[in-house]
């Protein structure tokens, strides 16, 4: 992470405002004043204000526009990984809390807290996710009924549960499931005959994408959203 950035997120500052400490010389790491806003650190620098030494504390939590093309994993032999978008301290830390598909976009959750996301991913817990689809094919009204009654996907042994898809324009959709099965929207569209050829996630449980986010955008969730997955 950049040094300014780093300064800004544990002093509670601006990055102007960290710019001057470090040109008044307030700023140490490892031993050494450093006055360069763009000077790196990570996980092994001991950064110092006045002898204090300063540590990213607790966990942490953010909400990412994923762009087509890149992988929820930190590894990936033929695509980019998501976690190169991240300006952080160690987000090799961080994981993928409901991954998505390369080639989907939208609302990806991210953090530290093993916990936290657990609530997101556990089949125990009942979270809604929201996607808008594209298909190749037009979708009919039938369709709405049979994601209501759950379908049978490919080497699955029982039915969905019962999904609600609305119907906004010949061959849009908006769907909501309740469950994270692998490549589930896309494998629903293919039991009632369709195909996807666009998918976008635009909720997780009661937290939406920020419209602000433009595609490899990022920015931490608040307070408020990270307590959402906590009340159920």
């Amino acid at each position: 992470m950049r040094l300014d950035k780093f300064l800004s997120t544990t002093l509670g500052i601006t990055r102007r405002e960290a710019g001057k400490l470090l040109r008044d010389k307030m700023i140490e790491v490892d031993g050494e004043i450093v006055r360069s806003t763009s000077f790196s650190v990570g996980d092994d620098n001991d950064v110092e204000f006045n002898g204090r030494p300063l540590r990213l504390q607790g966990p942490r939590y953010f909400m990412l526009n994923k762009p087509q093309g890149f992988v929820c994993s930190h590894v990936d032999d033929f695509n980019p990984t998501v976690f190169v978008l991240f300006d952080e301290v160690s987000p090799e830390k961080m994981h993928v809390a409901g991954r998505l598909d390369s080639d989907t976009t939208g609302l990806t959750l991210l953090t530290d807290d093993g916990q936290w996301s657990h609530r997101i991913t556990s089949p125990r817990h009942v979270c809604e996710k929201v996607y808008f689809v594209e298909t190749a094919d037009p979708i009919v009204a039938e369709n709405i009924a049979q994601f209501e009654a759950g379908v049978q996907l490919n080497g699955e042994d029982g039915l969905t549960r019962p999904a609600k898809l609305e119907i906004v324009g010949e061959r849009e959709g908006v769907l909501t499931i309740t469950e994270g099965k692998y490549h589930q929207v896309k494998r629903m569209f293919a039991a009632v005959g369709n195909r996807v050829v666009g998918l976008h996630r635009e909720r997780v449980g009661a937290v939406e994408l920020d419209e602000d986010l433009e595609p490899g955008q990022y920015r931490p969730l608040t307070a408020e959203e990270v307590a959402s997955f906590l009340a159920k």
